[in-house]
């Protein structure tokens, strides 16, 4: 099995694609787990330094033997050692993987943390598409993720480009934690560390507000929705989304962030990947963005989407896309033939910072593009998603089982799904094979991208009115806009259900699904 990893963004021209296809050239990285030396790692996950803003900046790297994540192609397995250099606990989670078993869905088999210096063993199928790992901790704010990118079978003759968003602070995960009054409902032991893994205090009741948030300090104007924008209200608001009056007001963006990236770098210098003059681009965009939406433009050409969270989807062209966190889209684009230099961009939602990285042909001048809109973005909706159609949907059947999932918030930043924190939650339980359908409302004041491990769903429902749409993973939910997802329950076992803002996850918005 011949596997190239990715450094940072896989360029695949079509000469490299026909190499691909004949296996030459290629690093072997994804091999039968006899094949390996030991005790060389398949994967290793390191501490690292990068520069942000012109300062030095400790991150976290996932490293295969040729650079950062990986790109695999249909029908290969993820098979060899995980090592943990991070000096962490680490729990690492196979985002978009379906065929990954239970116990080594977050890292490691039995579950639980892999100890720093500590290696474990994976093998499963990858599933075709654009997905990703991440930290399933605290420590994904600090870039603790990589693509995992599993090129389709009948991906034709077209360049890969893989883009990966982040939301970035030089402050640790655990100040902004307290800055926006929260404490880690899954401490473990490890402090911030050690979310989603077994917590000694699980199940008791959270401490009440710690502190004031960064919207009641008066520093959450990138959370301030703007009129005739696709937003919704507008004035300042607190954490828990109220106005002075007492009215709820939709708001984003409650973590005030330092710099945002693509590809570990801002749009001060960005990445500038060659492409071919006339040829087709498909890009691979992931938010691995903690607690910040984006939408991504092309200014001069015109793309379409061609899949979100992997699944394939009837072409669908917008001038803008949204992308909450956890999410992925992959935008086919064709070159003008005369070339140029073309940005691709990721605004903040509701606000006007942005990133991105620039797509140029051979001799292209690239000019230099502002890190700030000139006018803020609007709020994420569901406007896009209902254009949205699966290629594949699921067959029609009546579900077997229907759960309502009612997210909330409770004071202290304490965010809830059906009124209980992770530790006092009450599992859905589902038999395998079983058709689930789950109906998600959101009295909230802010928008909550619900992600379940383990299984793709189908979008069947929008604002109470039924739809056929796309297969996905990571679904937004907006404030007062019912969702419901339908997926036949996949393989037996515990499979996380939660916000994939990370700070609503770590005070408390996760369930499980429980497969019998």
């Amino acid at each position: 099995m011949n596997i190239q990893p990715l450094a940072p963004t896989a360029v695949l021209t079509r000469r490299r694609v026909l190499a691909l296809g004949a296996g030459a050239g290629v690093a072997a990285l994804l091999q039968p787990r006899a094949a390996w030396p030991q005790p060389a790692p398949l994967l290793a996950v390191e501490s690292t330094t990068i520069e942000v803003n012109g300062k030095p900046a400790k991150v976290f790297a996932v490293k295969g033997p040729a650079g950062s994540g990986v790109m695999a192609r249909q029908g290969d397995r993820l098979t060899g050692a995980l090592l943990n250099a991070s000096g962490i606990p680490l729990q690492m989670h196979w985002h978009g993987q379906v065929l990954a078993p239970p116990d080594q869905d977050r890292a490691r088999p039995g579950g639980g943390e892999l100890p720093s210096g500590g290696s474990d063993q994976v093998d499963f199928l990858l599933t075709p598409g654009t997905h990703w790992m991440h930290s399933h901790t605290l420590a994904e704010q600090q870039l603790l993720a990589a693509p995992l990118v599993t090129r389709e079978a009948d991906a034709g003759d077209v360049q890969d480009v893989v883009v990966m968003l982040h939301d970035f602070a030089f402050r640790s995960p655990e100040e902004i934690l307290a800055e926006l009054g929260g404490t880690d409902a899954h401490g473990g032991g490890h402090g911030a560390h050690a979310m989603g893994g077994a917590a000694p205090h699980a199940g008791h009741p959270m401490p009440g507000m710690g502190g004031q948030s960064m919207m009641d300090q008066g520093m959450g104007h990138q959370g301030m929705s703007m009129p005739g924008m696709g937003g919704m209200g507008g004035g300042m608001t607190g954490a828990s989304g109220h106005a002075m009056g007492g009215m709820p007001m939709v708001h984003a963006n409650d973590v005030a962030y330092d710099a945002f990236l693509a590809n570990h770098r801002t749009l001060a210098d960005p990445e500038v990947v060659q492409v071919e003059k006339g040829g087709r681009v498909r890009l691979r965009i992931i938010n691995g963005g903690t607690a910040t939406a984006f939408f991504i433009s092309m200014p001069g050409l015109a793309p379409r989407c061609i899949a979100v969270d992997g699944s394939p989807c009837a072409p669908a062209p917008a001038a803008a896309f949204p992308l909450a966190q956890g999410q992925r889209i992959d935008l086919l684009v064709e070159i003008p033939a005369g070339g140029g230099a073309f940005p691709v961009l990721a605004q903040v939602e509701a606000a006007a910072p942005r990133t991105g990285i620039i797509l140029a042909t051979a001799g292209a001048a690239v000019s230099r593009v502002a890190e700030t809109a000139g006018r803020p973005a609007g709020l994420l909706d569901l406007a896009f998603e209902s254009t949205l159609s699966a290629t594949s949907p699921l067959a029609a059947r009546t579900p077997d089982r229907t759960f309502a999932v009612m997210l909330g918030e409770a004071p202290g930043y304490r965010w809830t799904i059906n009124g209980r924190i992770h530790g006092e939650h009450q599992p859905f339980v589902v038999r395998q094979g079983e058709r689930v359908e789950m109906t998600f409302m959101n009295p909230t004041a802010m928008t909550h991208p619900m992600h379940l491990h383990g299984h793709h769903f189908q979008v069947v429902g929008i604002g109470g009115r039924r739809v056929s749409g796309p297969v996905r993973d990571t679904v937004i939910v907006p404030p007062h806009a019912p969702v419901t997802i339908a997926f036949d329950a996949g393989q037996k076992g515990e499979w996380f259900l939660h916000c994939h803002h990370l700070y609503h996850m770590a005070t408390g918005m996760m369930t499980v699904l429980q497969v019998t």
